[in-house]
């Protein structure tokens, strides 16, 4: 597909460090780039549109957790430009009851300047427990969410609170699909991958050992298989 250009959809408060183990390896045909748009829109309606209007013609969409639900909504928006769709770690169900409250709780400790405490109690939730006992990737993963800063965690938080529910539409996802989740993913579990994998036509599932919500950091040399196999099929 060498006219598609290959788009990573970082998380929440993520930026294109995230996905800096596979910008690597990608054949440079793809023309590989790390939207900003989760920066720099309030909704998610609002990223895909500027998503879709900064990058012409056919697409490749790489998202993770947050950039999985707005690939979501680019499909919702321009299913016939999507000719192909990884999703790494990622759920299609709205938040729960629990988490809106927990999401609100965390805003507010963003509002009173406890990022930090809010950030350090997330890294058993972000990583398996063996990354867990990797000072420098803890240290890595909480300088990214740092750069966002507070502002853009209250924003992008608000912005996945307000999705709606993505499973009616994933019957009809018709592009390939890809769908990665670490098996100790403890915030988009291999129970929300498999749900996806199930619903969408002949989408192809892989669940990685020994890793958690971050995989691309995580295991990143079995995402670069698994994505540039994939790649070449496309």
């Amino acid at each position: 597909m060498p006219d598609a250009q290959l788009i990573f959809l970082p998380g929440l408060a993520c930026d294109a460090e995230l996905f800096a183990p596979q910008q690597v390896v990608l054949p440079a045909h793809w023309r590989a780039s790390v939207t900003t748009v989760n920066s720099r829109f309030a909704t998610l309606p609002a990223m895909a549109a500027a998503l879709l209007a900064e990058h012409a013609g056919p697409l490749v969409l790489c998202g993770a957790s947050m950039g999985g639900m707005l690939a979501f909504e680019v499909l919702r928006q321009a299913p016939q430009r999507v000719h192909g769709l990884a999703l790494l770690g990622t759920s299609a169900r709205p938040d729960t009851p629990e988490l809106l409250d927990l999401r609100e709780r965390a805003i507010g400790y963003f509002a009173q300047g406890r990022m930090r405490e809010v950030l350090e109690a997330n890294v058993l939730f972000a990583f398996a427990p063996r990354q867990q006992r990797d000072a420098a990737m803890v240290q890595r993963y909480l300088a990214m969410i740092e750069r966002a800063g507070a502002a853009q965690l209250i924003a992008q938080n608000r912005a996945i609170m307000a999705r709606p529910d993505s499973r009616p539409g994933l019957g009809a996802i018709a592009c390939p699909t890809l769908m990665l989740c670490g098996r100790n993913d403890a915030l988009t579990t291999p129970a929300s991958a498999q749900e996806i994998a199930a619903a969408i036509p002949n989408a192809e599932l892989h669940l990685l050992p020994e890793c958690g919500h971050m995989l691309t950091w995580e295991a990143p040399a079995l995402v670069n298989a698994h994505l540039l196999d994939w790649l070449e099929r496309l």
